[in-house]
């Protein structure tokens, strides 16, 4: 009896990730994101807590990081990094500041204007305003038992140097749960989300003046 009990449980269980995956039809899809869209727009405002796991092929060993983040739609976003190498890195649409309170040191760089950090910072973003996105990533997607599977791949060329692939997991409620970034050169960044929260967000939390002291630089200035 426990043989066969145990021989079940093993067929179920190598049957389940092809119970649980269902690919969406094209019509489907659409509908899938038109419910996102409807819930970005009703609360524009997100936070949550997350796990970053970086695999780096030059390392032995990922870096594994935690902290917050805060987006504001379309593209207002913060977060705060812990851990060995903290940071915080804050961006109100048009200047984005990264800062290292280890070092009392800070990165200043303006966007727009074709800004090489534009494909980074959509990247970075996409999993958290998914409007319009069809304008840059070929979208395909996935029902699983407990959620959606997004998977992004970008079209524009600009994009395709900094991202391979950007797949984005989300529960049942339309919640990031998780998204793992692919680079041409084989990185992998796996990051999970929790305790997300859409109450509002004061506007000072998308403003940062360093602190006195701090060591400023410019990388992109000309």
């Amino acid at each position: 009896m426990f043989n066969r009990f145990l021989s079940l449980s093993l067929l179920l269980g190598l049957c389940a990730p092809l119970l649980r995956a269902e690919p969406l039809s094209p019509a489907d899809l659409k509908t899938l994101l038109g419910r996102i869209r409807e819930k970005r727009a009703a609360a524009p405002q997100v936070q949550a807590d997350f796990q970053e796991e970086k695999n780096v092929k030059m390392l032995n060993k990922p870096i594994v990081s935690s902290g917050k983040i805060w987006f504001q739609s379309p593209n207002k976003f913060r977060r705060e990094a812990k851990g060995n190498s903290p940071s915080i890195t804050v961006s109100d649409g048009q200047q984005l500041w990264i800062y290292y309170p280890k070092f009392n040191s800070a990165e200043h760089y303006s966007l727009g204007k074709h800004s090489p950090l534009d494909p980074g910072i959509s990247a970075i973003t996409a999993s958290l305003n998914l409007e319009n996105v069809e304008a840059t990533y070929h979208i395909s997607a996935t029902k699983e038992a407990d959620g959606y599977q997004l998977q992004l791949l970008p079209r524009n060329p600009s994009l395709k140097r900094f991202l391979q692939t950007f797949t984005i997991r989300m529960n049942n409620e339309l919640q990031v749960a998780r998204t793992e970034m692919v680079q041409p050169n084989g990185d992998r960044i796996v990051t999970t989300y929790s305790n997300e929260n859409r109450a509002s967000i004061p506007a000072s939390t998308f403003e940062f003046t360093p602190p006195a002291g701090t060591d400023v630089t410019t990388p992109l200035a000309k």
